[in-house]
């Protein structure tokens, strides 16, 4: 054995061991328990970031625990390859997507593959694969054949220079295309939707069966389906059409001043035919953004429509605004506005001079209307028969009142709205449907998929290739045969990464799934970035549950444990190129090995919290490997005797305690509490401890110092493998640690004969005394009283009280 250590040869052989012995290839085995592990799938970029090192290596420390319990653990990788950077690079670089992302694949593979990752390799694959994508269309069909997918005129964010809609994540402050910078309009275009609304009550009522999911993720998909009770209430208007109102807050009827409806709605429209700056104006509207994060903060502005509605209860005339705050997209397109109790409403009606009437008193701190809206229920105002009534008696009495008139009904709605899929890309799944002129909408046959990509193409700045190239777009229809065209949209990327963790479970099958998806999920350990909280986390559990309705799978969710990573910081931001603060891996790998970055990574934080890179914390980290090494070496050669527990000193057995207390609280962080900073922390300070013991000569010390390092080496196993793979061998073991079985704390090493306890006098720490581990409390108690220094605060005081904390600590409260 060297004595010192050189990480690149040893991370060398490790790799080639594991690869050369297939050590991380899994089948189904019934004859274990299933463990399934999974990281978020990356983008191939081009180059991994310290971000993926982050996520990747928390994965690994996990499955590597779970196969040395002994379970059959799956942890595969792949691609998450389609998506608009592609056509970026393409543009950019004057290169097929296609062959830009397969070579960042290969480099990204190679990376990933120096740190040590224990992936089943024989289940990668990528979702720009047609024999990915293709299972995806066949999918797609038999949602169409069910009636969970259609088609409808949505009105989306149009880029009018790209020709494409963007998300409302990139359309800037100024409301410009990113890419662009064109001014972007709203626009209504043709877009195929997957009926996600159908779900939505089993989507919220599953979300309590995710008891090891973040609280967080958990309330941020309750308020993102937006479940609610209210009234749909119907006004009548002199614009010859009635107007309808969805509101949660039927309590505050009668503080209604005005009537707010999109630029869309057909009475904006009607108002614009008879009025040019009318006209002038909405088409102004057509430019903002439909995001409604930008929604809640933009500067608030409208136009009388000139038309009147008729409040349902008072007969009051109350005025129609077209209003940039409202969505048409989003239940009617028209909202009753009560500027006192709802903050938008508020500032709508103090920019444009509109009353403002306060029906409810609420509770306590009431605010002031003149500075803010008061949202609070309370009781009722100025609001006519229901004054006195709390909210909810005037929201059953209005409701009621109402529905006698037929002018409203109790109705449950959400905020979660169709999963909009079209995308007019071209690097991305093709929609697998015919359009013909007789037939309408027909999707592709079976026998005729997969509608394969074109991937010889040339991506220009504006619009999509496939609208420019007859030889995929031209076609007959499968049901009449006459000419018709296929769809150019593209599939949300957001498919791909709904399902790919079940197809990992059989990425060879003949099949979109088959038996192996249900042997294998759900996954029972997932992890990733807390910001797909809502689309794809959403998304995948809505995807389960399709396939499971199909009959591909049987569980009712897809991940039975969500983990959400914090970032890595430099300079207290997100590293990233555009800032000049990126720390390359591969530099660090090469200066120091992957151990060292994987183990400072680990050390730096607990999984769920950010940190802030440190170059000291890196080199702390190679350090102390150096430190294990050398602990290793000098232990190596040793010929030990077994442990005698009834010959051990004081010493030896504090050693012994020591390293099993360091089994049981590193097999709760790793397995129970998923924190591997306390883990690292936990076995460093048992290095110390041998490093108290390693110069000793006495066999029995030589035993226990064995046994701590041995145990050592497993414990960090899963955290730096390449070092430990190397150290099991030379400690004279000829199985691989990976196939090492877990340590298990010894409980009879762990008995104390004596305890340490703190001694309080009023509250203040005045002494610690030993005790033998078996003394009654009146013996503690006593003992405690009698220490010197315990004694001098309570000389010319009364005891009043003792109280005792078993095994902790004694407080003597005296005056």
């Amino acid at each position: 054995m060297d004595e010192l250590y050189h990480p690149e040869a040893i991370e060398r052989d490790a790799q080639h061991y594991w690869q050369s012995n297939a050590c991380f290839e899994v089948t189904e085995d019934d004859s274990k328990e299933k463990y399934y592990c999974l990281a978020m799938f990356p983008y191939p970029s081009g180059r991994a970031h310290m971000g993926h090192v982050r996520n990747y290596t928390i994965i690994d420390v996990i499955s590597r625990y779970q196969r040395m319990l002994g379970k059959n653990v799956l942890n595969p990788i792949g691609w998450d390859a389609f998506g608009l950077p592609a056509e970026n690079a393409a543009i950019q670089n004057k290169v097929p997507p296609a062959d830009w992302t397969y070579q960042n694949i290969d480099h990204m593979r190679g990376q990933l593959k120096q740190l040590g990752f224990a992936y089943d390799w024989s289940r990668e694959l990528a979702t720009c694969d047609v024999e990915y994508y293709r299972w995806e269309q066949w999918f797609f069909t038999r949602l169409f054949e069910k009636g969970l997918v259609y088609k409808k005129e949505a009105e989306v964010n149009w880029d009018p220079v790209d020709q494409t809609v963007l998300a409302n994540e990139q359309v800037d402050a100024e409301g410009r295309g990113w890419r662009s910078g064109a001014l972007v309009e709203r626009r209504k275009i043709p877009q195929w939707f997957i009926r996600i609304t159908a779900y939505a009550d089993e989507l919220l009522a599953d979300l309590g069966s995710l008891e090891h999911w973040p609280q967080q993720v958990r309330t941020m998909q309750t308020n993102w389906i937006g479940r609610s009770e209210g009234l749909q209430i119907e006004f009548e208007t002199n614009a010859g059409q009635g107007l309808s109102v969805y509101t949660t807050r039927p309590d505050t009827l009668m503080g209604a001043t005005y009537m707010a409806v999109a630029a869309q709605h057909p009475i904006a429209v009607a108002a614009a035919e008879k009025d040019a700056e009318f006209a002038s104006f909405l088409e102004s509207l057509s430019q903002t953004s439909v995001a409604e994060a930008d929604l809640a903060t933009m500067e608030k502005l409208g136009k009388d429509t000139g038309f009147k509605a008729i409040h349902p209860i008072t007969g009051d005339e109350l005025p129609i605004w077209a209003a940039n705050f409202v969505l048409m997209s989003y239940g009617s397109g028209a909202v009753m506005s009560v500027p006192a109790h709802d903050q938008r409403d508020w500032e709508f009606a103090r920019k444009y001079g509109l009353p403002i009437i306060p029906v409810i008193q609420p509770e306590g701190d009431t605010g002031d209307i003149e500075k803010a809206a008061v949202p609070a229920k309370g009781v009722l105002i100025n609001s006519g028969s229901y004054d006195g009534l709390s909210s909810q008696a005037a929201f059953d009495a209005i409701a009621d009142k109402l529905g006698e008139n037929g002018k409203a009904e109790r109705q449950t709605q959400y905020r979660l709205r169709d999963w909009g899929v079209s995308r007019q890309r071209y690097w991305g799944t093709p929609i697998p449907i015919i359009n013909c002129n007789g037939c309408g909408s027909v999707p592709v046959p079976e026998e005729q998929l997969p509608v394969l990509l074109p991937t010889n193409v040339e991506v220009a700045a504006s619009g999509s290739p496939l609208k420019k190239m007859p030889e995929f777009y031209q076609t007959t229809c499968p049901n009449c045969g006459a000419a018709a065209e296929r769809e150019t949209d593209t599939f949300d990327t957001f498919v791909e990464s709904s399902w790919y963790y079940a197809r990992f479970a059989c990425p060879d099958a003949a099949t979109m799934l088959d038996k192996r998806a249900d042997y294998w999920t759900p996954v029972d350990q997932y992890v990733g970035g807390v910001e797909h909280a809502i689309l794809h986390l959403l998304y995948a559990r809505f995807f389960h549950k399709l396939m499971r309705d199909e009959g591909l799978v049987s569980s009712d969710e897809p991940f039975t444990r969500l983990l959400t990573q914090g970032m890595v910081l430099k300079d207290g931001t997100k590293m990233s190129k555009s800032k000049g603060n990126v720390v390359d891996p591969q530099d660090l790998i090469e200066q120091y090995g992957a151990d060292t970055i994987r183990l400072f990574m680990m050390f730096a934080a607990p999984p769920e919290q950010s940190f802030e890179w440190s170059d000291s914390g890196v080199e702390g980290a190679h350090r102390f490997l150096r430190k294990l090494w050398k602990l290793a070496y000098r232990t190596a050669g040793e010929v030990t005797d077994p442990i005698r527990p009834d010959d051990l000193d004081t010493r030896q057995k504090a050693l012994q305690r020591k390293t099993h207390e360091t089994i049981q609280k590193v097999s709760d962080d790793y397995g129970q509490r998923i924190v591997f900073n306390t883990a690292v922390a936990a076995c460093m300070e048992l290095s110390n401890d041998i490093a108290k013991l390693a110069d000793c000569d006495q066999s029995q010390s030589k035993a226990v110092v064995r046994e701590a390092v041995e145990t050592m080496v497993l414990l960090l196993a899963p955290v730096v493998p390449h070092v430990c793979h190397a150290l099991w061998r030379e400690l004279g073991h000829s199985e691989a640690v990976i196939d090492a079985q877990w340590p298990v704390a010894n409980e009879a090493a762990m008995l104390r004969s004596e305890l340490n306890i703190a001694v309080q006098v009023n509250g203040k720490l005045r002494a610690t005394i030993e005790v033998a581990a078996d003394a009654d409390e009146a013996s503690i108690k006593s003992s405690a009283q009698a220490e010197h220094n315990v004694m001098r605060f309570t000389e010319g005081k009364t005891v009043k009280k003792i109280i005792y904390v078993p095994k902790k600590l004694v407080n003597i409260v005296a005056v």
